[in-house]
């Protein structure tokens, strides 16, 4: 199928998709190359095929997503990259999209900020049955990255994301309210969030930050604007990468996700869950998104001896171990400890709120509420020690960034 790259208005690049797999087969003319997705290079006027196809291969579902086996037996459809393809490649995480050649589709009548959508493909993802007619697949859904059972949904004419758990615990929703919490209490811009329920069990519930006129550029696109030197830490490129492209302040928001990420414990920042907001038609940086996705954090797939003792805490986006990547900090004057005395409080309420009792008990409790305030006392006392601890070696750098699997948690 041939196609225009569109990048909302903007003709980027001709494009030949392959009908079978949805695979980008063929670049053809390039019109804007600025207007290519971050860290596609371009030589001699020809664009790189194979990041481009990464790129869109990471817009859609990936085959790792809870339940989507199911949904695409259910949809009768070979892979997500097809699902992709057929809802134009329309995301409401930026404002790029496909236009297949001769349909005369426009931005204007397509886009999911301006416009309605289909729940069909929301609806089987969360595990509904096909409709008996035709199903509508104009849907966000079809273009949201990973692997916890996730959906869009227009609530009050605004967008929101609704997203699951995992098994056993289904914590994740619960943890994002926490990590929201304690953000408040930093200072540390943030996404908001709150548990909503369905059937019986609980979802995190966050409005689209993104807007018509921005995009979220993930920090993984950030990474591919340049080669990483083997002696460079990955922090440091990542630094090196940002101050490249004349991105502002991101020693400082670094500052502040660590130590969030360390209190918190958080697993899974891997670069695709957090990242950069620009304008969209200019292409000027507006600054760090605010800090969204922490939920794979406070023992959320642990019993409490393992919160406790919290040896089997895995770290990311630069080091392995979260006492490693806390050396990374360059400034802790920021952080007032005395907001932070209520958090036990906090933390309690929200995991003792009306239906959480399925799922979390007093123990249990006790061991996340108690871990973060060891983490917070921790910090608090060793703050200025670490200051003058920090290091840009490579030593205990993260091989792999990727995000959490949770297909092999037990069913409950």
């Amino acid at each position: 199928m041939k196609c225009t790259l569109m990048h909302k208005r903007i003709a980027v690049a001709e494009i030949e998709l392959d009908d079978a797999t949805g695979f980008i087969q063929k670049i053809g003319t390039i019109y804007e190359p600025e207007h290519l997705p971050v860290g596609t290079a371009v030589k001699n006027g020809a664009a790189d095929r194979a990041a481009l196809n990464e790129w869109w291969t990471d817009r859609s579902i990936p085959a790792s997503r809870s339940g989507v086996r199911e949904a695409l037996e259910t949809l009768e459809i070979a892979s997500t990259k097809i699902l992709l393809v057929r809802c134009y490649g329309l995301s409401l995480s930026d404002q790029y999209w496909i236009c297949p050649e001769g349909s005369g589709l426009t931005w204007d009548a397509l886009n999911f900020f301006d416009n309605d959508f289909s729940d069909d493909i929301g609806d089987v993802l969360f595990g509904a049955n096909r409709k008996a007619d035709v199903l509508d697949f104009s849907s966000p859904d079809n273009t949201s990255d990973g692997n916890l059972k996730k959906r869009w949904k227009i609530i009050g004419g605004k967008r929101y994301l609704v997203k699951g758990g995992s098994n056993p615990f289904r914590q994740q929703p619960f943890n994002e309210v926490i990590a929201a919490g304690i953000m408040e209490r930093l200072g540390i811009p943030h996404v908001p969030y709150q548990v909503a329920w369905n059937k019986g069990a609980p979802y995190s519930l966050c409005e689209d930050f993104v807007t018509r006129d921005t995009e979220l550029i993930p920090a993984w696109r950030i990474l591919k604007t340049q080669k990483k030197s083997n002696n460079v830490s990955v922090y440091q490129h990542f630094i090196n990468c940002c101050e490249a492209l004349g991105i502002q302040n991101t020693v400082s928001f670094l500052d502040r996700m660590i130590v969030l990420d360390y209190i918190i414990a958080n697993e899974d920042r891997h670069f695709n869950n957090f990242g950069m907001l620009r304008d969209a038609e200019t292409l000027e940086w507006i600054g760090f998104a605010p800090i969204y996705d922490s939920g794979s954090s406070l023992g959320y797939d642990k019993m409490p001896p393992q919160i406790c003792s919290e040896k089997e805490v895995v770290c990311k986006p630069f080091k392995n171990h979260h006492t490693e990547q806390l050396k990374l900090v360059s400034d802790f004057s920021w952080i007032d400890f005395r907001r932070l005395e209520d958090v036990g409080g906090f933390m309690e309420s929200v995991l003792t709120s009306e239906g959480a009792e399925e799922y979390m008990d007093p123990k249990r409790i006790r061991a996340i509420t108690g871990s973060v305030k060891g983490r917070i006392e921790y910090l608090s006392q060793s703050a200025m020690s670490l200051k003058s601890a920090r290091e840009n070696s490579t030593r205990d750098d993260v091989k792999e960034n990727i995000a959490a699997d949770y297909t092999s948690k037990m069913d409950r």
